[in-house]
């Protein structure tokens, strides 16, 4: 029974496989309570999105697909909060235009390039096949990108959840402002070998939404966010070992699970409360 429990440990691809899972789990986490409490739920899917035509370029170019998914992820948020502010339309719109431009673009771009890439890697991510550079990638990202979160976190959760009083503080709102983008265009580029384009919305949302509906403060909705990553993502990854089934897309069926068991607890605290003043 022992030795069946701990055969996924036998096998090198699994042990890369709950590593990669381990370490984007950390900045996909906190970065989803800032992107919660802003609501900037859409930038999350925006830039994931977007970065594709970035890796064609690179790809084109004969640079590192990381750098050009950076650039473009860097491209798509600041084009976005600029016509945001320079325009009468909702950002949510604005959003809801460039990122599906900007995929679009790189479809096409993808097509049109006559190539033996594939980019199914890339959109579905492949936690099974990652090698010791996507580790170091992610490694060096989720260092950086965590560090930075925890040195300023109360800067960013005031920025955040009042940026007028931020402003009026004397806090760098700029500089906050797009050191968060960086910081998720960089989580983005380092998951891109594990979970891919497409779900690694699943991280920067859930992790953050179901920590912002079990605790009251935000240091706390941090780290409980970081535990609830890291049980979704190595237990995703153990159990599509054992269901034969893809590691990532697991993980975040757990995270959904996870969502709305705690929506359902939100739900039952607030009837008790209405049923008993």
């Amino acid at each position: 029974m022992i030795d069946t429990l701990l055969q996924p440990f036998q096998f090198p691809f699994m042990v890369k496989g709950f590593w990669i899972a381990a370490i984007v789990s950390v900045p996909t986490a906190m970065l989803s309570c800032f992107l919660v409490l802003k609501g900037w739920a859409l930038m999350g899917d925006a830039v994931s999105h977007a970065v594709l035509p970035g890796i064609v370029l690179a790809h084109i170019v004969g640079v590192p697909l990381i750098l050009g998914a950076f650039v473009a992820g860097m491209f798509t948020a600041v084009t976005t909060g600029y016509l945001a502010d320079n325009s009468r339309i909702k950002p949510d719109t604005v959003m809801g235009v460039v990122f599906s431009g900007m995929f679009a673009v790189g479809i096409l771009m993808y097509v049109a390039l006559e190539t033996n890439m594939h980019l199914d890697h890339i959109l579905y991510g492949n936690m099974l096949g990652v090698g010791a550079a996507d580790i170091w990638t992610a490694g060096l990202v989720s260092l950086g990108v965590g560090g930075a979160l925890l040195l300023r976190w109360k800067d960013l959760m005031l920025h955040a959840f009042d940026p007028a009083h931020a402003r009026a503080a004397g806090l760098p709102v700029n500089w906050l402002h797009y050191g968060l983008l960086a910081a998720l265009s960089l989580t983005i580029v380092a998951t891109l070998s594990a979970v891919g384009l497409i779900l690694a919305i699943g991280l920067l949302i859930a992790p953050g939404a179901i920590a912002f509906l079990l605790v009251r403060q935000f240091k706390t909705m941090l780290w409980v966010s970081v535990l609830v990553c890291l049980v979704s993502m190595l237990g995703g990854t153990y159990a599509s070992f054992f269901l034969n089934s893809a590691p990532a897309p697991t993980a975040v069926l757990i995270l959904t699970a996870l969502f709305l068991l705690a929506f359902t607890r939100r739900l039952m605290l607030t009837q008790r409360k209405i049923a008993n003043p």
